[in-house]
């Protein structure tokens, strides 16, 4: 039942009548190709009576080389009955080699281009991972164990949990549970820096932060979400908090916090973000503080806006941005990662049709397709928790971050999709119009700060790289490690991961890394140092709603609209 939800997912995001040609085209090549498929399947062979022999020797007790392991980061097969069970690590061995076989099949047939087989490599590995022996009772020695023990209560549970979980998506998607809902509330114990709301319109509210410090940096800073998720990713708990962070470093912060949509929204285009989005927040933190220039940081298609507008302010001759830092922020598409892989002219097709039914994309299905470009650790494990050991799921802030989704105005995703993605129009002078106004990234002199993450399987970093060099300012281009999420929330404290610099902006992304010096821990300290230099003198302290009559407290109200129910 759970394989055939996620087919269904898969074809209410991939056109699949599209992925069916794809599929067809793929080994349409292939079977004209007979030394390719003759010498792989020869291979196979040769590799299952080697994983034959094995059994047989250890049956009798002797020792034996496996044919094929998992990976390290494959964490599927952790339960040592995968390695002590002979019956089991044969399955396990088995599955391992014809996945293998499989994918070598679609990758290693470069006759056809590559857009078309990463789509092929992305969609079988889909399939591969749900039929995975993990999860099924019968071939996973863990769920085996558990309906034993439990006298099949564990099944009995997982049943219960997954129709609760069709219920809770009205029939329409299975919304599987990541973590333990009750036990997180925005505004109680994540998002829980203080501040005020001291402005909204109908698509965003803005806050400002109270001081930790006697005294702030003149300049403020604005910090531009994304709107494809909520913005209190950057402050989950006061230890992992980045607007905590900010703020106990002297800095006047502010931020956006977007209008979680319904069908109402259904006209609001991409440029409206900007006009009633950045513009009004620039505009009003001028108000509150006497600053007419503001440092500014957006994250991910956050920072995308960020840079649009940014063009379209420099095209005006105006300057109401001081510096801009980018978080994982592409804005040439030309190699758009694994997302690239759903961007086609009839994919958006589909998926446009379906957004004007009801006049947004729907926040699950969004979530799917993150969760889908890793499977094996944001799908899968929890199937197997949730609905074949029958447990509960564990609480984790980030994973309730994950789970709390946003809409998105069909006009403005059409739009963002169309002419970032599929068109690559945003690098182009002149290939994007906001307000009216054709806007040029080249045009953009003032200070940036890129900071990419290297396994970043979003905005891949030589995306970002590429990106970055279109501007005509002085640039510094940081490389942390770990993804686009964790390897943005690294806070010092913690000591992790590492990062990369080079002030000498290389023609080649990988003559760049080369290069660069690797330092341990956190970018965060890096980031403080180039940008205080940006900040101006030390001023009193600002206490938010000196001159904006404060709304209501931080988080606000826009950030607590949940459209999953709990």
């Amino acid at each position: 039942m759970y394989q055939q939800q996620i087919k269904k997912s898969i074809e209410s995001i991939a056109d699949p009548v599209s992925y069916g040609q794809t599929l067809l085209d793929n080994w349409q090549n292939m079977f004209e190709k007979t030394l390719f498929i003759t010498n792989n399947n020869i291979q196979l062979l040769n590799n299952y009576t080697r994983l034959w022999q094995y059994a047989a020797l250890k049956t009798f007790g002797l020792n034996a080389q496996p044919v094929i392991e998992p990976k390290k980061s494959d964490r599927r097969f952790f339960d040592e009955s995968w390695d002590e069970n002979i019956a089991f690590d044969y399955i396990k061995q088995f599955y391992l080699l014809a996945s293998q076989f499989i994918l070598d099949s679609v990758v290693v047939n470069r006759q056809v281009d590559e857009k078309l087989a990463k789509q092929v490599n992305f969609f079988t590995k889909q399939w591969l991972d749900a039929l995975s022996p993990t999860n099924f009772v019968a071939t996973n020695p863990a769920v085996l164990k558990e309906t034993l023990e439990t006298n099949g209560n564990n099944l009995v549970n997982g049943t219960k949990a997954l129709i609760e979980d069709f219920i809770r998506g009205k029939g329409k998607h299975l919304l599987t549970r990541m973590t333990d809902y009750s036990s997180f509330e925005v505004g109680k114990n994540v998002a829980t820096t203080k501040g005020k709301v001291i402005y909204q319109n109908e698509l965003m509210q803005l806050i400002q932060y109270s001081p930790t410090t006697k005294t702030v940096y003149e300049t403020p800073l604005l910090i531009v979400p994304p709107w494809i998720n909520k913005y209190y990713i950057l402050d989950l708990r006061e230890e992992n908090s980045f607007i905590k962070w900010a703020i106990d470093q002297g800095h006047s912060v502010f931020i956006i916090s977007w209008k979680n949509p319904d069908e109402s929204y259904a006209d609001t285009e991409f440029e409206d973000y900007m006009l009633k989005g950045i513009l009004p927040a620039l505009k009003q933190i001028e108000t509150e503080t006497g600053i007419n220039q503001i440092n500014t940081i957006g994250y991910c298609i956050g920072g995308t806006l960020l840079a649009a507008t940014n063009a379209y302010l420099a095209t005006k001759h105006r300057k109401p941005v001081k510096t801009s830092t980018f978080f994982t922020t592409m804005v040439d598409f030309e190699k758009p990662g694994d997302l690239g892989v759903f961007i086609d002219e009839s994919q958006l097709d589909s998926l446009d049709a379906n957004m004007h039914k009801e006049g947004y994309l729907d926040g699950s299905t969004m979530a799917t397709v993150f969760n889908m470009l890793r499977a094996n650790d944001l799908i899968w494990p929890f199937f197997i928790n949730n609905y074949l050991l029958g447990k509960e799921p564990t609480a984790f802030d980030l994973l309730y971050w994950n789970s709390d989704s946003t809409r998105l105005p069909v006009k403005t995703h059409s739009f963002y999709l169309r002419n970032c993605y599929l068109k690559n129009l945003l690098r182009v002078p002149g290939g994007i119009t906001l307000d009216e106004t054709p806007i040029d990234l080249r045009k953009i002199k003032i200070p940036t700060y890129f900071i990419s993450t290297r396994e970043d399987h979003i905005t891949p970093w030589k995306s970002n790289y590429a990106g970055a060099k279109l501007f005509s300012g002085p640039m510094r281009f940081v490389l942390g490690g770990s993804g686009h999420i964790a390897g943005i929330i690294n806070p010092p404290i913690k000591n992790k991961y590492n990062y990369w610099t080079n002030d000498t902006i290389e023609d080649n992304p990988d003559d760049w890394l080369d290069k660069a010096t690797s330092h341990e821990g956190s970018w965060w300290p890096d980031w403080q140092n180039w940008i205080k230099a940006q900040a101006g003198n030390k001023v009193p302290a600002r206490i938010p709603g000196q001159k904006l009559k404060p709304i209501e407290d931080a988080p606000g109200s826009y950030v607590k609209e949940r459209i999953i129910p709990d």
